[in-house]
């Protein structure tokens, strides 16, 4: 037998001794969490703090927020936790709809059939099965401010809902002093914030932005052609929607001219810490430039109620049938958005993510992948684009709540993918599940929702 000479009798008691050390090192430096607890296991974090992927993580989640992030093995948890394995797989922070629609509740007398409470519950489901988990509802309802509350305590499934009151448009203000009343009456009420239409005075507008600013209640949506995009932008308009007012100043100007007054507009834009929901899809819908057989097409149709569809179709019939529709037209204007979108990206204007579901063909939730195919056409990328949806949107909501990142103390809004969304955004087409305010939806439990969806408009349109 082969004696040990004492060097290698050293390094095998040096090596026996460090694989203890290891050994006791690991059992103690590993964190224990008790109790009901959610947590994805070896997953890769997008974290949306930045461009950056984290890989081989654990995310704990407790009372409805993010509790832990730390590496995979380096925690340890009791019977009572559940466990999702996120092997290969990515988890990113929900989504927001920035500009969406939540029907109303009590439907008025003359609401179309379709608008059931059922609606109401599977529009809310729509958004979140998406990965929207975050929704401004941008036109209030009555009683709307319940459903909210539902969604909050989990009587319902659905995104946070921000709300909106009732519009202030042309026909629900016809004065002064009703403007400054409407705001005081719908801050009182309990909105999240005031949406305006088209058709106010200028003095309307004026008077509704000084009491707003004064009680602390933004305002946002439309620009009033009385009013104009900058004197709206220097009254405090938080969030210009659809773009609203640029195009139509701009499409004074051309050549240099144009180029100059895009980027003076763009200035007073950034300087006034103003937020733009661009709403692209929809307004290549609107404006007569989009492809409407594929439109029609589309397979999450079969999502919302038959009689929606119809509207849908006839609506564009009439659009392309009007002898005034102009394709040439329709399409500069396209054009245009998606340079100013292109140039407020680069300016660093604030963007945000909506769609306007679910307005003409924008089925909630779903309606997100189209305005990714536009804002990446306007030469976005991806991480560009989901800051509009996520980041972005927990600044923009920051006296409120905290979300929109995967940080310790978030809100619990997560989106587990099969593969990398900063590398290919149609990996969100199909998730493995998500996340709303600490509540798990299985891909499974989510595919079975859908599917009754699915076949409940199907029962109504065969009966």
């Amino acid at each position: 037998m082969k004696r040990l000479t004492l060097p290698a009798i050293i390094i095998t008691l040096f090596v026996i001794t460090y694989i203890v050390f290891r050994a006791q090192n690991s059992s103690v430096s590993k964190d224990r969490v008790s109790g009901k607890v959610i947590a994805f296991t070896n997953v890769s974090v997008i974290p949306m703090t930045g461009n950056m992927v984290l890989e081989n993580q654990t995310v704990v989640i407790s009372n409805d927020e993010i509790s832990h992030i730390v590496p995979f093995e380096s925690i340890e948890f009791d019977d009572e936790a559940t466990l999702i394995d996120g092997t290969g797989k990515f988890l990113m922070p929900g989504l927001a709809e920035m500009h969406g629609h939540v029907p109303p509740t009590d439907p008025p007398s003359n609401a179309p059939r379709y608008m059931t409470r059922e609606y109401v519950e599977n529009t809310l489901f729509l958004y979140t099965a998406a990965g929207v988990t975050t929704v401004r509802g941008m036109l209030g309802w009555a009683n709307q401010l319940s459903l909210k509350e539902k969604v909050a305590s989990k009587e319902l499934i659905g995104p946070t809902l921000y709300l909106a009151g009732p519009s202030f448009n042309g026909n629900s203000i016809n004065s002064v002093e009703e403007a400054s009343k409407k705001v005081i009456e719908q801050k009182e009420e309990g909105w999240d914030l005031l949406k305006i239409h088209p058709g106010l005075t200028l003095d309307e507008y004026d008077a509704m932005a000084q009491t707003a600013n004064e009680n602390d209640i933004t305002f946002g949506g439309h620009i009033p052609s009385d009013v104009g995009i900058i004197h709206a932008i220097e009254m405090g308009q938080e969030t210009i929607d659809h773009m609203d007012g640029y195009v139509s100043f701009l499409d004074n100007y051309s050549g240099k001219e144009l180029d100059q007054k895009i980027h003076e507009l763009l200035a007073l834009t950034k300087d006034n810490n103003v937020w733009v929901v661009p709403t692209l899809a929809l307004w290549e819908t609107i404006l007569g430039a989009a492809d409407y057989e594929s439109l029609k097409k589309y397979d999450e149709l079969k999502y919302i109620p038959e009689n929606l569809v119809s509207g849908y179709n006839a609506w564009t019939d009439r659009l392309l049938s009007n002898p005034n529709f102009n394709p040439k037209d329709a399409k500069e204007h396209v054009t245009l958005r998606l340079r100013l979108l292109s140039e407020m990206n680069k300016y660093g204007v604030r963007i945000l993510l909506g769609t306007d579901a679910p307005q003409l063909y924008s089925v909630p939730g779903f309606s997100i992948h189209r305005e990714f195919s536009k804002m990446s056409a306007s030469g976005m990328s991806p991480y560009e684009i989901l800051v509009t949806g996520t980041r972005n949107v927990g600044e923009y909501f920051a006296s409120k709540d905290e979300f929109g990142t995967i940080e310790i103390g978030k809100r619990a809004d997560l989106i587990l993918l099969d593969s990398n969304p900063l590398q290919d955004l149609s990996s969100l087409k199909n998730n493995s599940g998500v996340m709303v305010a600490g509540r798990w939806l299985s891909k499974e439990f989510i595919s079975d929702k859908l599917s009754e969806i699915e076949s409940s408009y199907k029962k109504v349109k065969n009966d």
